[in-house]
Protein backbone atom coordinates (compact mmCIF):
# COMPACT_ATOMS: atom_id res chain seq x y z
CA UNK A 1 0.00 0.00 0.00
CA UNK A 2 1.37 3.66 -1.02
CA UNK A 3 2.00 5.58 1.93
CA UNK A 4 0.66 9.28 2.65
CA UNK A 5 4.09 10.57 4.30
CA UNK A 6 7.06 12.16 2.55
CA UNK A 7 9.99 13.48 4.45
CA UNK A 8 11.80 16.10 3.56
CA UNK A 9 15.20 16.76 4.01
CA UNK A 10 17.28 19.94 4.20
CA UNK A 11 20.16 20.87 2.40
CA UNK A 12 20.73 24.07 3.44
CA UNK A 13 20.43 23.10 6.93
CA UNK A 14 22.28 21.48 9.60
CA UNK A 15 22.52 17.38 9.29
CA UNK A 16 23.32 16.84 13.17
CA UNK A 17 19.37 16.37 13.49
CA UNK A 18 18.38 12.74 13.88
CA UNK A 19 15.27 13.72 11.70
CA UNK A 20 13.29 15.12 8.65
CA UNK A 21 12.89 18.89 9.09
CA UNK A 22 9.32 18.74 7.52
CA UNK A 23 7.24 16.32 6.15
CA UNK A 24 3.97 16.52 3.97
CA UNK A 25 0.98 14.02 3.01
CA UNK A 26 -1.36 14.66 0.01
CA UNK A 27 -4.89 16.23 0.72
CA UNK A 28 -6.86 13.14 0.53
CA UNK A 29 -5.13 11.85 3.26
CA UNK A 30 -6.77 10.46 6.80
CA UNK A 31 -5.31 12.64 9.09
CA UNK A 32 -4.43 10.97 12.48
CA UNK A 33 -4.26 12.77 15.90
CA UNK A 34 -2.99 10.80 18.69
CA UNK A 35 -3.34 12.02 22.44
CA UNK A 36 -0.17 11.74 24.14
CA UNK A 37 0.77 8.05 24.87
CA UNK A 38 1.77 7.31 28.44
CA UNK A 39 3.95 4.58 29.96
CA UNK A 40 0.58 3.05 31.61
CA UNK A 41 -0.22 -0.53 31.73
CA UNK A 42 -4.11 -1.98 30.79
CA UNK A 43 -4.88 -1.34 34.56
CA UNK A 44 -3.76 2.40 34.76
CA UNK A 45 -0.70 1.71 36.48
CA UNK A 46 2.66 3.71 35.65
CA UNK A 47 5.38 1.46 34.06
CA UNK A 48 9.13 1.67 34.32
CA UNK A 49 8.65 4.09 37.04
CA UNK A 50 12.26 5.93 37.78
CA UNK A 51 13.09 4.65 33.95
CA UNK A 52 13.47 6.86 31.36
CA UNK A 53 14.49 5.31 28.39
CA UNK A 54 12.02 2.52 29.70
CA UNK A 55 9.12 4.52 29.99
CA UNK A 56 9.83 5.68 26.44
CA UNK A 57 9.79 2.27 25.37
CA UNK A 58 6.09 1.41 27.01
CA UNK A 59 5.28 4.70 25.21
CA UNK A 60 6.24 3.66 22.15
CA UNK A 61 4.58 0.49 22.54
CA UNK A 62 1.22 1.94 23.26
CA UNK A 63 1.57 4.44 20.45
CA UNK A 64 1.89 1.67 18.12
CA UNK A 65 -1.12 0.23 19.84
CA UNK A 66 -3.30 3.34 19.02
CA UNK A 67 -1.71 3.85 15.72
CA UNK A 68 -2.72 -0.17 14.71
CA UNK A 69 -6.73 0.60 16.18
CA UNK A 70 -6.89 3.70 13.73
CA UNK A 71 -5.70 1.62 10.99
CA UNK A 72 -1.70 2.54 10.89
CA UNK A 73 1.72 2.38 11.89
CA UNK A 74 4.69 3.97 12.82
CA UNK A 75 5.42 4.21 9.15
CA UNK A 76 2.47 6.59 8.82
CA UNK A 77 3.58 9.11 11.51
CA UNK A 78 4.30 12.06 10.40
CA UNK A 79 5.46 14.08 13.26
CA UNK A 80 6.07 13.51 16.94
CA UNK A 81 6.80 15.86 20.21
CA UNK A 82 8.54 14.06 22.76
CA UNK A 83 8.20 15.32 26.73
CA UNK A 84 9.87 14.33 29.06
CA UNK A 85 9.67 15.62 33.00
CA UNK A 86 13.34 16.36 33.49
CA UNK A 87 15.83 19.02 33.77
CA UNK A 88 18.55 17.34 32.28
CA UNK A 89 19.85 16.66 29.01
CA UNK A 90 21.10 13.41 29.38
CA UNK A 91 17.47 12.44 30.45
CA UNK A 92 15.95 13.98 27.07
CA UNK A 93 18.96 11.92 25.11
CA UNK A 94 17.71 8.71 26.46
CA UNK A 95 13.79 8.99 25.90
CA UNK A 96 14.84 10.17 22.21
CA UNK A 97 17.68 7.03 21.66
CA UNK A 98 14.76 4.82 22.46
CA UNK A 99 12.16 7.15 20.49
CA UNK A 100 14.32 7.43 17.23
CA UNK A 101 15.12 4.03 17.48
CA UNK A 102 11.73 2.66 17.04
CA UNK A 103 11.29 4.59 13.99
CA UNK A 104 14.42 3.97 12.42
CA UNK A 105 14.26 4.96 8.77
CA UNK A 106 10.98 6.65 9.05
CA UNK A 107 12.85 10.06 10.76
CA UNK A 108 9.54 12.23 11.31
CA UNK A 109 10.29 15.37 12.18
CA UNK A 110 9.95 15.57 16.20
CA UNK A 111 10.34 17.77 18.65
CA UNK A 112 11.94 16.83 22.34
CA UNK A 113 10.96 19.26 25.27
CA UNK A 114 12.04 18.74 28.86
CA UNK A 115 8.79 19.82 31.04
CA UNK A 116 8.02 20.15 34.63
CA UNK A 117 5.60 17.65 35.37
CA UNK A 118 3.49 15.23 33.11
CA UNK A 119 -0.06 14.09 33.99
CA UNK A 120 0.23 10.82 36.21
CA UNK A 121 1.60 9.48 38.79
CA UNK A 122 5.58 8.72 38.49
CA UNK A 123 5.42 9.94 34.57
CA UNK A 124 8.47 10.51 33.04
CA UNK A 125 7.80 10.28 29.34
CA UNK A 126 5.07 11.21 27.11
CA UNK A 127 4.96 11.19 22.97
CA UNK A 128 2.21 13.04 21.12
CA UNK A 129 2.04 11.94 17.38
CA UNK A 130 0.09 13.00 14.10
CA UNK A 131 -0.11 10.50 11.35
CA UNK A 132 -1.33 10.47 7.56
CA UNK A 133 -3.01 7.36 5.81
CA UNK A 134 -4.51 6.49 2.78
CA UNK A 135 -7.54 4.27 2.87
CA UNK A 136 -7.91 2.07 0.44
Amino acid sequence: MPRAVTLIRSSTLSDVAEYAYAATAPAEARLIFLAGSCPLDADGATLAVGDVAGQAAACVANLSTALKDAGASLDDVISTRVLVATTRQSDLVAAWEVVRDAFGDHDVPSTLMGVTVLGYHDQLVEIEAVAAVLDA
